[in-house]
């Protein structure tokens, strides 16, 4: 009983000392490289990119209260840098015309394929979860900001030749 108890009061001291050990947050709201700086985002767009997206897609995320818990803090600054690293939305216009074509690609694959939002993102914050109608909005969007592409630069900027490595 004893040795129990002093696991269980290491344990707090550790969960106590922990706290002071903070990741920086995701709140530089810089959007110089936006993707709103060259393509337009409808309302109801961004609406949807607000409530499911930007989190973990922008420079500029909302944090819930339990952020300031640690571990769950690593936990929330690992999803987003990670998300960061796949897609960027605020850094966008920084990517090479390929990558640009080829994230919104992916944005439409994901999306299609229920694959995002994360199902970790949505449990918690339930207004995320996308409807049909939304889903199709987001990859309709995704999917115009590709033509205007298109129609503006040579494919073979877009798009990696077949057999090219």
């Amino acid at each position: 009983m004893k040795l129990l108890k002093k696991i269980g009061l290491a344990l707090l001291v550790i969960l106590i000392v922990i706290q002071v050990i903070r990741p920086e947050k995701n709140d530089s709201n810089n959007k110089t490289n936006s993707i709103a700086a060259a393509y337009p985002i409808p309302d109801d767009v961004n609406t949807i990119l607000v409530k499911a997206c930007n989190d973990c897609h922008t420079n500029n995320t909302t944090y819930p209260w339990y952020s300031n818990i640690q571990p769950v803090a690593w936990w929330l600054q690992k999803h987003v840098n990670d998300g960061k690293k796949h897609l960027n939305f605020d850094e966008f216009t920084s990517y090479r015309l390929r990558k640009q074509y080829h994230k919104l690609e992916e944005v439409i694959e994901q999306v299609k394929g229920h694959e995002m939002p994360l199902d970790s993102y949505t449990w918690i914050h339930k207004d995320a979860k996308l409807t049909d109608a939304e889903a199709a909005s987001l990859t309709g969007w995704a999917q115009a900001v590709m033509d205007s592409m298109k129609a503006r630069y040579p494919i073979d900027s877009l798009v990696k030749p077949k057999g090219a490595k």
